[in-house]
């Protein structure tokens, strides 16, 4: 599956292509962190206006206005780019993955959902690691570039529990974080969420396969055809039961999540002791910091169907090599 950054024929889109996402990736966060700064003084202008009524010109109005679709037009802009280059990115490393498929296929189109694996799960790999790759490394130079901004935000304001203790609001997004991650991905363990979707992909290998084969084979029985669909019935309805209690857990808590920060910051917001500015600079960079902290419990799903996808194809290499795979055009596609 990771061949892709060993073989010397992609290593210009492995390699290179590998920074350029991720300095991409940085310079979004660091537009973020400007977006951050400007809703603090676009709150505060509006506060002084609502406040003292013509206290703002309406040029600076619309300058403030325009700051911002400066900004999110960067943000835009990059943003699609990337999206564009990361498309090409996946989908060069998928193909690094079937050609050394293609190459010792003779051996593994012999083990079970050979050709769902090859084909299907190659996609949903790539298509997977795009999504939590990139979410993972952004939410990483999200902590790094926010953590200092919600810490200097929130020196000499009263945190609910915490009092005036100076990293009592960073503190409080650990623990509420923490906490939930931990709770949730002992649901997803107890209710054996990997495990139902790892069986889920072979069952409906299993009907696919019989399903080609009675398209040229006439003599197919088509009770052969029902009895494999009530497999994937049973499972597909047994995940849906699993998931159904793991929802209830995951959306009650992040529910319950929009009101972490206002929490936090009571005692402050009664006292009047923040600006209209401050206060919306302090939640957005506390929601930025705590979304990122909750990566696990967000991607969770993925994370499951990612590591079923993982499974299979790790297996499928494995029974690649034990049934005497052709080394000799392993050899020759790894030198290629």
């Amino acid at each position: 599956m990771f061949r892709f950054f060993k073989i010397k024929k992609w290593f210009l889109w492995s390699w290179l292509g590998s920074f350029l996402i991720l300095f991409s990736l940085w310079v979004q966060v660091k537009i973020d962190v400007k977006i951050n700064e400007w809703f603090g003084k676009f709150y505060d202008m509006i506060q002084k206006a609502l406040g003292s009524p013509n206290s703002i010109t309406i040029e600076e109005y619309w300058d403030s206005l325009f700051s911002f679709i400066s900004l999110a037009g960067m943000y835009v802009g990059l943003y699609v780019i990337i999206s564009f280059f990361t498309a090409h990115y996946l989908f060069r490393w998928r193909t690094a993955m079937v050609e050394w498929y293609h190459s010792v296929y003779n051996t593994a189109r012999n083990i079970e959902g050979a050709a769902q694996r090859v084909q299907e799960d190659t996609v949903k790999f790539a298509r997977i690691m795009e999504s939590l790759g990139t979410s993972l490394v952004e939410s990483i130079m999200i902590l790094i570039q926010f953590i200092p901004i919600l810490f200097g935000l929130s020196l000499g304001i009263p945190i609910y529990f915490f009092g005036d203790w100076q990293y009592g609001l960073i503190t409080g997004a650990l623990i509420w974080t923490i906490g939930g991650t931990v709770f949730l991905i002992g649901l997803g363990w107890v209710l054996r969420l990997v495990g139902v979707e790892y069986d889920l992909q072979k069952k409906e290998a299993a009907y696919r396969k019989i399903l080609v084969i009675a398209e040229d084979d006439k003599y197919v029985r088509p009770k052969s055809i029902n009895e494999l669909f009530s497999d994937v019935k049973q499972i597909h309805f047994l995940s849906y039961l699993r998931y159904l209690y793991f929802n209830i857990g995951r959306m009650a808590y992040l529910q319950a999540n929009v009101l972490s920060a206002y929490v936090f910051l009571a005692p402050a917001i009664v006292a009047g002791v923040v600006t209209l500015g401050v206060m919306q600079q302090i939640i957005r960079a506390f929601g930025r910091v705590e979304g990122s902290m909750q990566y696990l419990l967000k991607a969770w799903p993925t994370i499951i169907e990612l590591a079923s996808v993982y499974k299979r194809l790790r297996e499928f290499e494995k029974q690649i090599i034990l049934n005497g795979g052709d080394n000799k055009a392993i050899k020759e596609n790894e030198k290629s």
